[in-house]
């Protein structure tokens, strides 16, 4: 079941017949703008000013149906849900893992393997030949060496380190990827200063909330992870788990941009706190794309059938809690060519 999306400002949700109304006061009266069986909604992602009911909440909450707050511009803000799962032992079995740093340096490595793999699986796919470049192909080399590096890495510090390094190795190969007038030159998020940073920003946003929910349905704590520090209200585990999937977001994110669906003429100036804002129509349609690329099919490695993206992130949530039960750290990651 695919999510709700609603971005239309100053609309609100209401229960009606046991379907999802979404609806807006106009100056000729309600206009209802969808309406959704409550059963045929996985999750629903609200941006900015949009309004529920107390009845629609309750029914969304007796479901178990998430709703996911986020800032006009895709920042996240909170969650309403109806709490873990009862899976007990698998998340006593978690934080005994996290207590042994071996185990959570394992883990990590996995992570970060999984995520530098991918990432230069997306450069190489862009610099094959006739359009192969030296620059790009000195990154996928400077990529390759940081991959080899990570089994050597002894300290979780020592291992993020390396990470950040090779990230901003792999975004200065990215930005080659893109026109001038798309003005984007490192990846910068607080905030983002160009339209590119505020796609992958908002990219990032959506599927980190499909990766809480995917280390969540398997019974695991997404507060509790093995790379990300444990911090009040960080979903350690969700972002674990999203490292691998990001060069997703960015394949997205250069399709959109590449093929004139988005333009730079859709963002405009805002306030300091979001100087580059995009607009509604622009929203909706990287939304659509996002979705449309949740729900292309992989063949997992391990569940070896062929998988939705996000029926994915499952899997691979759910081989995080293999692990932990059978006290095995490591991680494989999906092997995307």
């Amino acid at each position: 079941m695919p999510p709700l999306y609603v971005v239309q400002q100053n609309s609100k949700l209401r229960l009606n017949n046991r379907r999802v109304q979404v609806e807006q006061e106009t100056d000729e009266g309600i206009q209802v703008l969808a309406q959704i069986p409550i059963g045929q909604v996985s999750e629903i992602i609200l941006f900015g000013n949009v309004g529920l009911t107390t009845p629609l909440m309750d029914a969304l909450l007796y479901e178990g149906i998430p709703v996911i707050f986020l800032t006009r511009d895709g920042d996240y803000r909170g969650i309403l849900s109806g709490g873990l799962t009862p899976h007990v032992p698998l998340r006593r079995a978690q934080y005994r893992a996290l207590e042994k740093p071996s185990f959570s340096l394992e883990m990590a490595k996995g992570f970060v393997r999984a995520k530098l793999r991918h990432q230069r699986t997306l450069l190489q796919r862009q610099n094959r030949p006739p359009k192969q470049d030296a620059s790009l192909s000195e990154v996928i080399e400077r990529m390759e060496h940081a991959i080899d590096e990570v089994q050597r890495k002894t300290s979780l510090s020592s291992l993020r380190g390396l990470e950040g390094s090779a990230t901003a190795a792999y975004f200065s190969g990215l930005r080659q990827l893109f026109n001038p007038e798309w003005k984007f030159d490192a990846r910068l998020r607080r905030p983002p200063p160009d339209p590119v940073n505020v796609l992958l920003s908002l990219g990032y946003t959506l599927l980190a909330q499909d990766c809480v929910a995917a280390v969540q349905a398997v019974g695991l704590d997404p507060y509790a992870g093995f790379l990300h520090e444990v911090a009040y209200n960080r979903p350690a585990l969700g972002l674990d788990l999203l490292e691998e999937f990001r060069p997703l977001v960015d394949g997205v994110v250069l399709w959109i941009c590449h093929s004139g669906k988005i333009c730079p003429q859709q963002f405009t100036p805002g306030p300091p706190e979001r100087p580059v804002v995009l607009d509604d129509q622009g929203k909706r349609d990287f939304i659509k794309a996002f979705e449309e690329r949740m729900d292309s099919r992989f063949t997992h490695p391990l569940a070896q059938q062929q998988l939705t993206m996000r029926q994915c992130l499952i899997e691979q949530a759910r081989q995080i809690a293999h692990r932990i039960l059978e006290d095995r750290p490591g991680y494989d990651d999906m092997g995307f060519r």
